[in-house]
């Protein structure tokens, strides 16, 4: 969500300019950002923007705030005559792909991904299985700004929809994700899970069992006190030490809700997005299955892949952060392939939905067809430039846009750029979900990278906050 999106219970949204929608959905603090009364609000809206026909569907991660959400989602949604299938425990991807199959009218998951517990959020879904463009989504925004919602009224109620759990559903989505390997196995191969204590623990496990791997898992419970704390895609060092205690040829790692995932291979090595894109990528390319050998990453893409895969003569499209952006530069492009350095992964095989598990059956099942352990395909992949990336809190969300206009801090911007040339970059840039905001540099140089973030934090710190 945008930082200054959303509103405390009782308070009337009263600014029509006000956004609630952020890079991914709506995300905020449960109770004081997300309340009962805005998400039934905000499910009875939902409803205004997806066709007459058909179900509309709910997942959810297993934070303890899903249960009240999902509830007051489907109290809006049935109020508007909407026909309700509750899904339960899933992986975001799992609500994408049952609406294509079963051909609904749209849904939501309750999740905030890869925020800590206290958080939840909403993220939407067309009849398409795609998340609410921006023209959708400001028809909702001006909705929950309407006099009905600020009186906390629902005009027009003369017919109800009902609710039904359709917790079987899953199963659908788990035999598309067994289909995607093509028939191949892991015979046997030692892997490690690490599941998050969220979405993954309805299928991670029973999926690579069934391929027939050899598993050790982490975190592989429901448990929405600990989902993402210290645990999966964006803290490694637990899924790290059991693949080497374990002697395992790869690990998996997830975040609360699924769609995003990080490995880590038998040297211990991280294996991000990045990685995933050129290994995945160099496959498709060699098998000619990549349309103009094309791969669609964002601006957080290391530069020594971007130069790699230009060597080996494929394209690389650049899009601001976000899923949807790399989405819609992949469709407007004719791409099979792309994603996100934090490991969050869109492919034809999923109709471009962001699928962690189906990544990761990916990877481990082609790597196993080459009979070679992760750790041997890493080795024919890029040498990643140096990198850093430092967050810093923003006390004010007033001001998070406040560094553009800087002159301290550009000139500081201008001459790092200069100094490093084709072989660095920089970016600013602020978080689309958190109060922070963000300096990357990459370089071929570590003393590069360290001596120009050193110098960046400090301006911006000085001249700011």
């Amino acid at each position: 969500m945008t930082n200054n999106a959303m509103h405390a219970v009782g308070k009337p949204i009263n600014n029509k300019n006000v956004a609630v929608f952020g890079t991914d959905g709506i995300r905020g603090k449960v109770g004081t950002v997300l309340t009962p009364e805005f998400i039934l609000q905000l499910g009875y809206w939902c409803s205004h923007v997806l066709p007459k026909e058909g179900p509309v569907l709910i997942g959810q991660d297993s934070r303890q705030s899903g249960d009240m959400l999902t509830a007051a989602l489907t109290a809006g949604l049935t109020a508007a005559g909407k026909e309700v299938w509750l899904v339960g425990l899933c992986p975001t991807p799992a609500v994408g792909y049952l609406i294509k199959k079963l051909k609904a009218a749209g849904g939501l998951m309750v999740s905030a991904s890869h925020n800590p517990p206290e958080y939840n959020g909403v993220k939407i879904f067309d009849q398409n299985g795609v998340k609410l463009d921006s023209d959708k989504q400001l028809l909702i925004e001006s909705s929950l700004n309407s006099e009905f919602s600020q009186k906390k009224i629902i005009p027009g109620l003369t017919s109800f929809g009902k609710a039904y759990q359709r917790f079987d559903l899953l199963e659908v989505y788990e035999n598309g994700l067994i289909e995607s390997a093509q028939g191949k196995s892991l015979d046997g191969v030692p892997i490690v899970l690490d599941l998050c204590w969220g979405s993954a623990t309805s299928c991670g496990a029973k999926l690579f069992k069934a391929l027939g791997a050899e598993l050790t898992l982490l975190n592989s419970e429901p448990n929405g006190r600990r989902i993402n704390v210290g645990c999966g895609s964006t803290h490694l060092n637990h899924l790290r030490e059991a693949v080497l205690q374990k002697k395992a040829e790869m690990g998996f790692a997830f975040d609360g809700d699924a769609d995003r995932m990080l490995a880590i291979d038998g040297k211990g090595r991280t294996i991000d997005g990045d990685h995933v894109l050129y290994l995945w990528g160099t496959t498709l390319k060699d098998r000619n299955e990549l349309p103009q050998n094309r791969i669609v990453a964002t601006v957080m893409s290391n530069l020594g892949f971007e130069k790699s895969w230009k060597s080996r003569g494929g394209l690389l499209e650049r899009t601001p952060v976000g899923d949807q952006n790399v989405y819609a530069e992949m469709i407007s492009k004719g791409a099979t392939l792309g994603g996100e350095q934090s490991g969050h992964i869109l492919s034809a095989k999923n109709g471009l939905c962001g699928d962690g598990l189906l990544t990761a059956i990916q990877i481990s099942t082609i790597c196993h067809s080459k009979k070679l352990k992760l750790e041997e395909w890493r080795e024919q992949s890029f040498k990643s430039f140096p990198q850093k990336l430092v967050n810093i809190s923003i006390p004010k969300i007033s001001d998070k846009d406040r560094w553009q206009d800087c002159e301290s801090i550009q000139k500081a911007l201008s001459k790092a750029q200069a100094s490093m040339g084709q072989e660095g970059r920089v970016l600013i840039r602020t978080s689309g979900t958190e109060p922070l905001i963000r300096i990357m540099v990459e370089a071929a140089d570590q003393a590069d990278v360290d001596l120009w973030t050193s110098e960046l934090v400090k301006t911006v710190k000085q001249h700011l906050y």
